[in-house]
């Protein structure tokens, strides 16, 4: 098979903060810089920069690797790298049919082993199926040990003393045993015969540049013989992966996308997905930066080009790209009508986000579709799982806020969020003392994950405590004439407190027996209270109730008490006041329950 009927491999490069991800796509990114005298030289077989990526040909490839490739060719017109700012973490770059990478590089720091974001980059190419190798980088940190610029790897390891050698063994094994709790045999790269069994492990020093063309090579040994039926998929319908939505100076709004499959021309229509359904539109203006600036500083030297053939990453202009959602599929739409109701279809189905939603649970929040999904998965894959009520793509809001509020179960008042900020206005609420929900974010799910845990055993324990000490007291409290504050969602009225006393939380009836709501805060002035006693006059929000239906001005309320509690209550001293209300309740409740409070 030759590269005409072939795509590139997508290669991603992963692993945990400060590991040397960066230093590894910058030795990449300088392979072709020692043969380009000038920019223009690029077409001829340097590095191409693609927006959120880099591409590296097959004829540079082959130069570097053929040492060890034993003189076989590759097949493929080159690699093209994912090279997406940090926070595109590798588990919001997917496609529908799992992730966007073909292949992935794990970058590992050989001093400092498996990391929390290591582990959890493993977690999501083994839930991808995605097929990696293993980048153990920064070698040169061994005490002891030499590296040489443009050296292969066994030719180090053969080179170095046996101290050094002894130090790299520690670490190896130490990495081995690693990868073992996660379920993956590794070895040395050279060591390897099935490479369906084995991870392959390379010694790096991408500071130093040895070992490099090493992890070059066995990443397209591996992409060569696992990758044929995928990398031939070039034909049929065009798609991408949204990366994200920019405001371009003299462009307007602009896709960056992942090509992976399929070309796309100016003019053509393409249907993208959005919080609202599909959208369609059509091209305006294709573009690629211009020479090797990097990516994400080209500011305006872009390169207008008129189509684009996968595997590629490029900038899109088109008309009406409001509220399009990053991680989602971009489907170039064929003239065939059939085919053009069914990609219309898909992308309908995409904007919908297909995570299935709990009547009660938590929300959560990601920037892609991708970093939802895969939160929802490390969620749902919990014991016990944890319920999703709502799930949604971008910045934390206000809704979000309230339908956590609303939450019944007080365990389930929290907001995930993935990559994701959270609104000025929503985060200022969040923040306050009586709101109630907590807010989890972070850059790695795992973070986030023992964040809610840690937070859920806590509250658990306060919930328990409360259970135990807080009994809810029988009270009596009048609506003050002119103090109507607001009238509904929720109410806040001023109250004069008749007897007993009125805590956060607790629920409210009316003297023949009617449900109001339940007391969301107790406030006088700016200041918010958690109970108010006998005598006091406080504005009290009441979720549930609305003024003018159900009560008004000058009606007395009572505090519902819950029939374990009137149990308890009984053998307490209660005043005059608590112990009337007490038995207005009981009669109240033995209507419906003869039983009631006994």
């Amino acid at each position: 098979m030759t590269g005409d009927n072939r795509r590139q491999p997508i290669v991603a490069v992963l692993g945990h903060v400060d590991h040397g991800k960066t230093s590894v796509l910058d030795y990449i990114r300088s392979l072709g810089q020692d043969r380009q005298s000038s920019v223009m030289a690029r077409e001829a077989g340097g590095i191409t920069q693609h927006i959120g990526a880099t591409e590296v040909p097959a004829k540079l490839l082959n130069e570097l690797c053929s040492p060890l490739m034993g003189g076989k060719e590759f097949l493929s017109p080159g690699l093209l790298f994912i090279d997406t700012p940090g926070h595109h973490s590798f588990s919001t770059l997917r496609t529908r049919g799992g992730s966007l990478a073909d292949i992935a590089i794990l970058v590992i720091d050989i001093m400092e082993g498996c990391q929390p974001q290591t582990l959890e980059s493993i977690r999501i190419l083994k839930q991808a199926k995605t097929p990696f190798v293993v980048c153990a980088n920064k070698m040169d940190r061994i005490h002891g040990w030499s590296a040489e610029h443009g050296r292969s790897a066994a030719e180090s390891m053969n080179d170095q003393d046996a101290h050094a050698k002894g130090l790299f063994d520690q670490k190896f094994w130490n990495l081995v045993g690693q990868f073992g709790e996660q379920g993956f045999n590794l070895d040395l790269y050279n060591k390897i015969t099935d490479f369906t069994k084995d991870i392959a492990l390379v010694p790096c020093s991408a500071k130093e540049g040895e070992g490099l063309q090493d992890l070059l090579a066995v990443t397209i040994g591996l992409a060569e013989r696992f990758l044929e039926e995928q990398l031939s998929d070039v034909v049929g319908a065009t798609e991408g992966t949204v990366l994200e939505m920019k405001d371009e100076r003299g462009l307007g709004k602009t896709l960056d996308v992942i090509l992976y499959r399929g070309g796309i021309s100016k003019g053509d229509e393409i249907a993208i997905a959005t919080e609202t359904g599909a959208k369609i539109t059509r091209v305006r203006g294709l573009f690629r930066p211009r020479g090797m600036s990097e990516m994400r500083d080209a500011g305006d030297r872009w390169d207008a080009i008129d189509n684009v053939e996968a595997a590629a990453g490029l900038k899109l202009a088109a008309p009406d790209l409001e509220g399009v959602l990053a991680g989602t599929t971009l489907r170039v739409l064929p003239e065939d009508e059939v085919l053009r109701e069914a990609a219309i279809q898909a992308t309908t189905d995409e904007s919908k986000i297909s995570i299935e939603l709990d009547d009660e649970g938590i929300v959560i929040k990601s920037d892609t579709l991708g970093g939802l999904e895969a939160l929802a998965f490390e969620l749902r894959s919990l014991d016990p799982p944890v319920p999703i009520r709502s799930a949604g793509i971008g910045p934390v809001n206000k809704r979000d806020l309230r339908t956590a509020e609303n939450a019944a179960d007080p365990l389930h008042r929290a907001i995930l969020a993935f990559n994701t900020s959270v609104q000025v206005e929503t985060a200022e609420d969040i923040e306050k003392e009586d709101s109630g929900v907590v807010h989890f974010g972070s850059e790695v799910i795992y973070h986030i994950l023992d964040q809610f845990d840690e937070w859920s055993v806590e509250r658990k324990q306060e919930l328990e405590d409360e259970k135990r000490e807080q009994i809810v007291y029988p009270g009596k409290l009048l609506i003050l004439k002119d103090h109507i504050f607001r009238r509904s969602g929720p109410a806040v009225v001023g109250v004069r407190i008749l007897g007993g006393r009125l805590h956060i939380g607790q629920r409210l009836l009316t003297l023949d027996g009617t449900k109001i709501g339940q007391v969301k805060s107790i406030r006088t002035g700016d200041n918010s209270h958690k109970e108010a006693k006998q005598g006091d006059e406080v504005a009290v929000a009441i979720e549930g109730a609305t003024v003018g239906r159900g009560i008004d001005e000058e009606d007395i309320l009572l505090v519902d008490v819950p029939a374990s509690h009137a149990r308890r209550l009984r053998k307490l001293e209660l005043t005059n006041v608590e112990q009337e209300v007490l038995e207005e309740l009981t009669a109240l409740h033995r209507k419906d329950d003869h039983f009631w409070g006994r």
